[in-house]
């Protein structure tokens, strides 16, 4: 009754341009995070699965828990190996959790 509803007025309609304006710093700091960190990240993970794919026998492997052994038997479609860690010792080693290939051995002749 006594209170009259109030109107925006002179306010003009957002435009595209001003829309997409808005927008460009999202963009520009989705693409710096595209290449500073998703990429770089994605290219570690596809080389630690090519060297995971590529163990052989006799190669020296460090496990993500520290235990460096030489490799006594892989099987192609298994999810682990088969590590000696001393002389006798033989211990099953999941795959994923090889951390570092440290010395290459020759291929095994068939």
């Amino acid at each position: 009754m006594f209170i009259s509803p109030a109107y925006a007025q002179g306010a003009p309609a957002a435009g595209g341009m001003e829309m997409i304006l808005q927008f460009v710093p999202f963009i520009l700091i989705f693409v710096i995070m595209w290449f500073l960190i998703i990429r770089p990240q994605q290219r570690r993970v596809k080389a630690h699965q090519e060297m995971i794919k590529n163990v052989r026998r006799g190669d020296t492997v460090v496990t993500s828990g520290g235990i460096i052994g030489k490799v006594t038997k892989v099987t192609e479609d298994a999810a682990d190996i088969e590590v000696e860690i001393a002389d006798g010792v033989k211990v099953k080693v999941a795959r994923a959790m090889i951390s570092d290939v440290r010395s290459k051995s020759e291929p095994v002749k068939a």
